[in-house]
């Protein structure tokens, strides 16, 4: 099979050709070619197609004077944007909580049956604490948002709306240097950045679709959005007087705007640096609106992504899971491995604002971002196992005993949302690139990003004595 690695070289040998036509005319090769078929096929058009004169426009271009104007169509955008959020954050809760339950109930019932027949403690732990806790919290986390946030994306797809959003889009991604479709794997991420990662096979471009890849991190998915909704939660909007799930909303779409926004200057340093080239044009006909066929939006939503993605999640998270917790319960000296090498981690931690529990947390959480508020938790409490909280009060007042501030809560939000991908889309980065190279080129950039920006931000409170 072709790798994206394979196109790129003599996608790079025939950019300097590119770069001097562009130069010699002032307009990108590019646009001039669209440009030219576009003006000969208006010609043709005017000598052989009768139209008929109607002052009325249809129900259709009104919407569409909306949905693409440069006036309501970013705002548009955003209050949908933030609809979904809502949706998602509020609808997700009680079945999280109903699946949680059924979970951990068949925990107890693994239990008796390792009490039965005597098995080892270690292998209880292993197994049943270690491995299956983490797989219950994994699926009880991460399966009800992505089987409400799926159907929602895919029902604006099959809309016609998603079309318009990259038409909004398309002209600050050429700004970027990158092309209009990678708005819709951008959006893809949302609810998986595995998922976003498979989908910039709609990109033509194999320069542009490897910067779709490698910024793809960069909206949060998720697995990331109950670390942010607990903090924003509990330290960001408790002063405000609209319900929780308002309040979240709102503030996870200000952070996912920052991400969008990191997503375009690190793709137009990309497209000048060491994938330099010229933007694709996005010839893009929009389609017209129709009737979601909810039958198919299901079968797409719930069977080729939700439970795809769930998939991969599991087979990562499971080994995860044994080894977090042989971790927690190793002990050297006084001192379990976990409180160790977070001991260790805890200088690095505070110069970027956090902890060295919460830099472990992020480390251990690597294979599943689910799983990060849990492993910090049992490592605060020092409880051997994954420790799931009751209330957000409960995890505020656990929080605030363990040293947590303002700055905390905020830098923990900015590295979750910049840190490096989960080994899931790791794995499909490699999968889709054929490339170690551009893997690690994946996971280098939002970690140097993550680091310099809560550096930059901590150390400029430390000055000034605000935290």
């Amino acid at each position: 099979m072709t790798t994206l690695n394979n196109k790129m070289d003599p996608l790079m040998k025939i950019h300097s050709e590119t770069e001097h036509i562009r130069l010699a005319s002032g307009t990108p090769i590019a646009d001039r070619v669209v440009s030219d078929i576009f003006s000969y096929t208006e010609k043709i058009v005017q000598k052989v197609v009768i139209r008929e004169v109607s002052g009325q426009k249809s129900w259709k271009d009104k919407i569409d004077q909306i949905v693409i104007s440069r006036v309501f169509g970013y705002p548009l955008m955003l209050l949908l944007l933030g609809a979904v959020f809502w949706i998602t954050i509020a609808g997700a809760n009680i079945p999280s909580q109903m699946i949680a339950a059924v979970l951990f109930a068949f925990q107890d019932i693994l239990t008796h049956w390792f009490e039965v027949v005597q098995a080892p403690a270690w292998l209880h732990g292993v197994l049943v604490l270690g491995m299956y806790r983490t797989l219950a919290w994994v699926i009880a986390v991460m399966l009800p948002p992505m089987a409400i946030f799926f159907p929602l994306f895919t029902i604006l797809e099959d809309l016609g709306y998603l079309p318009r959003v990259a038409f909004n889009l398309d002209n600050m991604f050429k700004k970027a240097k990158a092309c209009g479709k990678q708005c819709l794997t951008m959006c893809m991420g949302f609810g998986c950045n595995a998922a976003g990662v498979v989908s910039t096979r709609i990109i033509d471009s194999p320069r542009e679709r490897l910067i779709a890849i490698l910024t793809n991190n960069f909206v949060p998915c998720n697995g990331r959005f109950p670390t942010l909704i607990a903090i924003a939660s509990i330290f960001m909007a408790s002063s405000l007087v609209f319900s929780q799930s308002l309040q979240a909303a709102g503030i996870i779409t200000l952070i996912v705007l920052l991400g969008v926004a990191v997503t375009f200057v690190v793709s137009w340093i990309l497209s000048s640096t060491i994938l330099k080239g010229e933007p694709s044009s996005f010839v893009l006909e929009l389609p017209p609106y129709r009737k979601p066929k909810f039958g198919a939006v299901l079968y797409r939503s719930i069977i080729d992504r939700t439970l795809f993605v769930l998939r991969r999640a599991i087979v990562i998270a499971a080994p995860a899971g044994a080894i977090t917790w042989i971790m927690a319960n190793v002990y050297i000296g006084d001192l379990s491995v976990i409180a160790y090498i977070a001991g260790a981690l805890n200088p690095l931690a505070k110069a970027i604002g956090l902890d060295g529990f919460i830099l472990m947390a992020f480390i251990l959480g690597l294979p599943a971002n689910e799983i990060v508020v849990p492993i910090l938790l049992m490592s605060y409490l020092a409880t051997g196992q994954l420790t799931e909280f009751g209330s957000l009060l409960e995890l505020k007042e656990i929080l605030i005993a363990n040293g947590w501030t303002w700055l905390t809560a905020f830098n923990t939000m900015l590295f979750a949302l910049l840190h490096w991908p989960c080994a899931t889309t790791l794995l499909s980065m490699y999968k889709e690139t054929g490339s170690k190279k551009w893997t690690f080129v994946g996971f280098i950039i939002p970690t140097v990003i993550a680091f310099a920006v809560c550096f930059i931000v901590a150390q400029t409170v430390y000055f000034f004595g605000l935290a």
